[in-house]
């Protein structure tokens, strides 16, 4: 019976896998095999949300999330993420969400945490979680996932009207830089948005203002690198198009690096990503962030409004920069 209530709470509470479907999203298609790329990556993500709120604990979620494909498990921690908070908000605590981070999940917090992002685009305000508990440093992440959310499955606003003010405030931090962080999330959905097509990615950020383009090719070169599905002349001719961005688009690149390296889900396209795009090798690109991170008493904002989050990407874009790219 148990085990039958569990399965109609994952029915009741999972998005349908159809909304995934580049054809119902509308999104252009490069060629089939980007098509699947990123079909799976959008049928995984749900499946780890359902993993979460259909499981007995976290334990079990965890064990389910570990039998993904090395290549897509990151995504599913993205979607258990999601499915922790959505399951917590409904129990009126974080128990799924805190059991997830820790145990295998910490390996995934990043991802983990972006799903946090995705879950407060669907909730009421009053449910969402309390972020000021979360990692100052990381927790910004959780405004990406929302942008790509929100870019994702609100494409019309976000994208196709890519001058459309969205207002958003939040207890997570200063609001000037919430929207850059959101736009982190909203360059990320652009690489799905433009089906992993350069062309076409770099033509929808070209639509945004100016001032928003290092934030957008950011969180594309970090989709570019993590969710893949591009050869590596695009990857050089996606680069050529940041132009003066390329910097920060190396950073997102090294981000995706870090992530997959430090879950150990490291892929052969990681290695190509990396090289196109850093000049380095995942672990090296990787070891650049880390050996950044800011140290857990220095992750708080500023007294001058800019996050430690912030200063972090800048200090590797700049170290990614003083280095020979490939």
């Amino acid at each position: 019976m148990f085990k039958s209530l569990r399965s109609l709470r994952r029915r009741v509470l999972t998005p349908n896998v159809s909304a995934t479907k580049l054809d119902v999203r509308g999104f252009h298609v490069k060629n089939a095999e980007a098509k699947e790329q990123l079909e799976t990556i959008g049928s995984t993500f749900l499946q780890g949300y359902g993993y979460a709120v259909e499981a007995r604990s976290p334990a079990e979620a965890e064990e389910w999330l570990e039998a993904v494909d090395v290549p897509f498990r990151g995504f599913a921690y993205e979607g258990a993420g999601m499915g922790a908070v959505m399951l917590d908000s409904l129990a009126g605590s974080t128990k799924r969400l805190t059991g997830l981070l820790d145990g295998r999940g910490q390996d995934h917090i990043y991802m983990v945490y972006v799903g946090i992002g995705w879950a407060m685009a669907r909730l009421p305000r009053f449910l969402w979680p309390d972020v000021t508990r979360t990692d100052p440093l990381l927790r910004w992440l959780i405004l990406d996932g929302y942008g790509f959310h929100q870019a994702y499955f609100r494409t019309d606003s976000y994208v196709r009207d890519p001058h459309r003010e969205h207002a958003f405030t939040w207890a997570g931090g200063p609001a000037p830089y919430s929207a850059r962080a959101i736009d982190h999330g909203i360059g990320r959905a652009l690489w799905f948005v433009g089906g992993t097509d350069p062309e076409v990615v770099a033509q929808l950020i070209a639509a945004y203002d100016e001032s928003r383009h290092e934030d957008l090719y950011a969180g594309a070169g970090l989709a570019a690198t993590y969710a893949g599905s591009v050869t590596e002349d695009e990857l050089r001719q996606f680069a050529g198009h940041a132009g003066k961005h390329r910097p920060l688009l190396a950073q997102g690149a090294a981000f995706a690096a870090e992530a997959r390296e430090r879950a150990g889900l490291t892929i052969p396209h990681t290695h190509l990503a990396a090289r196109v795009l850093c000049g380095k090798t995942p672990a090296e690109a990787a070891r650049i962030c880390r050996d950044l991170m800011p140290a857990d008493g220095a992750r708080a904002d500023t007294s001058g409004g800019v996050p430690a989050y912030e200063t972090w990407r800048q200090e590797v874009a700049a170290q990614l920069t003083a280095l020979p790219l490939a």
